[in-house]
């Protein structure tokens, strides 16, 4: 019976780090998307220079780029081998 179930764990494509990894990253690229709000003029004739300020136009993409290559990493990260496996294999 637990050669069954650790026959299962092997099936499985994500481990439970890589989904904890993958829920990381996604909440780092919604603070970056959280970063690009605002900026908004008061009334369509008005120009509002704060649209072009640094934390929208240089630092919230970088975020979000950097949200992106952590779930690559997520996805791509292998599993550790557990200790039993090591010494039976």
């Amino acid at each position: 019976m637990a050669k069954k179930k650790q026959d299962s764990r092997r099936n499985l494509v994500f481990t439970r780090e890589n989904y904890k990894l993958l829920i990381i990253g996604f909440v780092i690229i919604v603070i970056g998307f959280l970063l690009m709000v605002g900026g908004k003029a008061e009334s369509p004739e008005q120009f509002n220079p704060e649209v072009f300020s640094f934390r929208r136009i240089t630092l919230a993409p970088l975020v979000v780029l950097f949200g992106f290559a952590f779930e690559i990493y997520a996805i791509m990260k292998k599993p550790k081998e557990e200790k039993e496996e090591q010494s039976g294999s």
